[in-house]
């Protein structure tokens, strides 16, 4: 019996029960008083129709239900159906249970038979067994709002919610019980274990089932109450049955004190949007002579700068390009991650379409990111190099100094505003699953990311782990000078001694991905200690990443020393031959592994992880390079359209952004969803609000402090210029 036909029924026995009795019946309605509504006087039931008696019965459920003497007949009847077919989650019976826990739940149980609408609220709140379980339909959030407004106020009995963990595991004595489970579990595309974190990646194996039981019950109380109920289902058959009750997972309506340090957040956020406005409206009524640093956070200034299509004479153009195409297939790789929170009707309907080839899309996801490693490898060398042939040195403080400009005011705003701010924004079942606990997190770790090592502490005890490669990427940024000199002082030493450090990296990520049985591909039924083990030992860690960056250095190199270098037709039809051989190897060839039949081979996986990143560069890189010499093909116009420029100036924050869109909108879901390809995955108002968001961010924030930056620079070189002239 589903909840909803549940208050149908009701709904249809209570209306027809008040017309039934319209001509025989005048009642006394309570006083209220208090806004909207004051009234106390006698209504005679005869000139109200059964939709007026009921509505005004509901401004004083419990004063009309005590005057009420004609409702016991229906709902004895009811209570004697449904009560029979789907019993209560009674806690007063078990053995074990908390004093105020039994206290509450006998009330609970005893107001229910009454038919009360507080406890009414509870059961019809709670989770029922619903159709459509063989096509994956087990996860049930039940009514997570109705569940909070249940109040009883005599006893002070609140309705708390509790999304509770249960993980069927079946024998194998029975084949057709195994495919049964098979199908519930939807192939078991990730296979997980009640006690792993399920903060980044979810429990995909454990079935979210929500009570509504009274506040006084602990997770303790309800836990034991649930094995005992299970345990009686399950008695004498093959399946065995585990339960976990996380105590974050339960929650109430109580209302909880917003921390001073939220307040402060908030103010601090407040305080910014202030001064862009006031530094606006200087910006657009100040005279000529205006002063730089109100200027730098001119909304007008920045978002004329964030248009501009002007490209610097030393733009490599087709970086843009490739940083979009990129960063739009990460989103929605990280969106396809995220939608598994989600519990769907047709899950394992989804699975299996899902299972098709061209899911590669989304399971190719660690591919996406190695672009941007090749990119930052090639800017730092092409930049860093051309400063030591012009100046014949280069200043590693003002380079480290203007990277922490350009990353750490928007990295820092991010933490602040996840940790201090966002977990105050909302609530829901999974709220506190993937919202509340990267706060909490990020209260302990909160150093870890601004020190830039937050990637060497793993997954599980990360602070906002999609940020692990802004950890990388700094983190081999600030080793880049040492190649770097290498390289120009000594062009064929150093470049053995890179190829050596990438020879090495590559090894590296074949040998821990064979020896421990990793996958930096995400097949069926890889499990989520898996997908931990591949971040922490190898996916997250700059030594394993090392290879593509140093190929961003060969390619900087290359740009900067032979940018007039010529190519015949058969050279350029040769290089896109080898570059399109190399793209379609490193992103179809493994497409195998997403089949539904796949047995993991830690070889595949290996070969994967070493050699995929590589071709995919490469790919990238031969495009880069015969568009900035100056050949346009049609890859070369592709990439090179001017308006990716713009996208190149919100990368960065659009990186940050976007799991906590994903994370929010999975933390407010009430209700399973329907799945469908292109609804689901491109979701238009979530990456319009990751777009919107994204600008936003980079105008009060990046922008800023990059304009602060330039000005410090230039005041720099201005002090400094004198100088120079007299020494020369």
């Amino acid at each position: 019996m589903k909840p909803f036909f549940f208050a149908f029924f009701v709904a249809e026995f209570l209306t027809v029960h008040c017309d039934l009795k319209i001509y025989t019946n005048r009642t006394t309605f309570p006083t209220i008083t208090g806004a909207p509504f004051r009234w106390g006087f006698n209504i005679d039931r005869t000139i109200l129709s059964g939709d007026q008696s009921g509505k005004l019965c509901l401004k004083n459920v419990d004063k009309c239900m005590d005057e009420d003497m004609n409702y016991e007949t229906t709902t004895h009847q009811l209570s004697d159906f449904l009560f029979s077919i789907v019993p209560p989650f009674d806690l007063s019976r078990i053995e074990g249970v908390s004093p105020l826990c039994r206290k509450q739940s006998e009330k609970y149980v005893t107001d229910l038979k009454r038919f009360k609408l507080w406890a009414l609220k509870m059961y019809d709140s709670s989770s029922k067994l619903p159709s459509g379980v063989l096509n994956g339909n087990v996860n049930q959030l039940g009514d997570f709002d109705l569940c909070l407004q249940a109040r009883q106020e005599a006893q002070n009995i609140n309705g708390q919610y509790c999304l509770t963990s249960i993980q069927v595991e079946s024998g194998r004595s029975s084949p057709y019980i195994l495919a049964l489970h098979r199908l519930a579990q939807s192939h078991f595309h990730f296979k997980s274990e009640l006690d792993d974190p399920g903060h980044r990646v979810p429990k995909f194996s454990s079935i979210n089932w929500a009570l509504c039981v009274p506040n006084g019950c602990t997770p303790t109380d309800i836990e034991l109450g649930l094995r005992q109920g299970v345990s009686k289902i399950v008695k004498n058959t093959d399946l065995k049955v585990k339960i976990h009750v996380d105590p974050s997972m339960c929650q109430s309506a109580e209302k909880r004190k917003v921390p001073a340090s939220t307040v402060v957040a908030s103010c601090v956020f407040a305080a910014i949007v202030a001064v862009v406005i006031m530094a606006t409206v200087y910006d657009n009524y100040s005279a000529e002579d205006k002063n730089q640093w109100i200027e730098a956070f001119s909304l007008k200034k920045n978002w004329n700068s964030l248009i501009r299509l002007k490209k610097s004479h030393d733009d490599i153009e087709a970086i843009h390009g490739i940083r979009f195409v990129n960063a739009f297939f990460l989103v929605l790789a990280h969106k396809s991650m995220a939608m598994f929170f989600t519990p769907y009707m047709n899950r394992t309907e989804m699975i299996e379409y899902v299972a098709r080839p061209w899911s590669v899309l989304g399971r190719a996801a660690s591919l996406y990111t190695d672009p941007f490693i090749l990119i930052s490898g090639t800017l730092t060398s092409y930049s860093l190099l051309g400063k030591l042939y012009k100046n014949r040195k280069i200043s590693l403080v003002e380079e480290y100094v203007s990277r922490l400009f350009r990353i750490l005011p928007t990295f820092v705003a991010l933490i602040a505003f996840c940790t201090l701010v966002l977990p105050w924004l909302n609530s829901g079942p999974m709220w506190n699953q993937v919202v509340t606990h990267h706060s909490e997190i990020c209260k302990k770790y909160w150093w870890r990311n601004l020190l830039f090592i937050h990637n060497y502490y793993g997954f599980k005890d990360m602070c906002l782990t999609h940020t692990h490669h802004v950890g990388i990427d700094t983190q081999l940024f600030f080793a880049s000078p040492i190649f770097i000199l290498l390289l120009w002082k000594w062009p064929k030493k150093g470049s053995c001694a890179l190829m050596c450090v990438a020879i090495f990296s590559t090894f590296m990520r074949y040998y821990v991905t064979y020896t421990m049985k990793l996958s930096n591909y995400i097949h069926f039924g890889t499990s989520i200690n898996q997908l931990f083990e591949t971040a922490d030992n190898m996916y997250i860690l700059p030594a394993h990443r090392a290879t593509v960056y140093i190929m961003g250095i060969f390619l900087g190199y290359i740009l900067r020393n032979f940018r007039n270098i010529s190519l015949t037709k058969s050279q350029r039809r040769i290089g896109n031959t080898f570059a399109l051989l190399c793209y379609c190897v490193s992103f179809f060839g493994p497409a195998f592994m997403g089949s539904i039949d796949y047995v993991y081979n830690p070889t595949d996986a290996a070969w994967y992880a070493a050699f995929a990143p590589i071709l995919w560069c490469i790919a990238f890189g031969w495009i880069i390079f015969t568009t900035h010499i100056g050949y346009r093909g049609g890859f070369e116009r592709f990439f090179s359209w001017p308006p990716f420029s713009i996208w190149t100036k919100i990368s960065y924050t659009v990186y940050l952004t976007q799991f906590p869109v994903f994370f929010y909108n999975v933390g407010v879901a009430r209700t399973a969803e329907h799945y469908g390809f292109f609804k689901i995955l491109f979701n238009l108002k979530e990456l319009l609000w990751i777009g919107v968001l994204s600008v936003v961010l980079t105008l009060l924030v990046e922008m800023p402090f990059q304009n602060i930056r330039n000005i410090i620079v230039k005041k720099k070189e201005t002090v400094l210029e004198p100088l120079h002239r007299k020494i020369s």
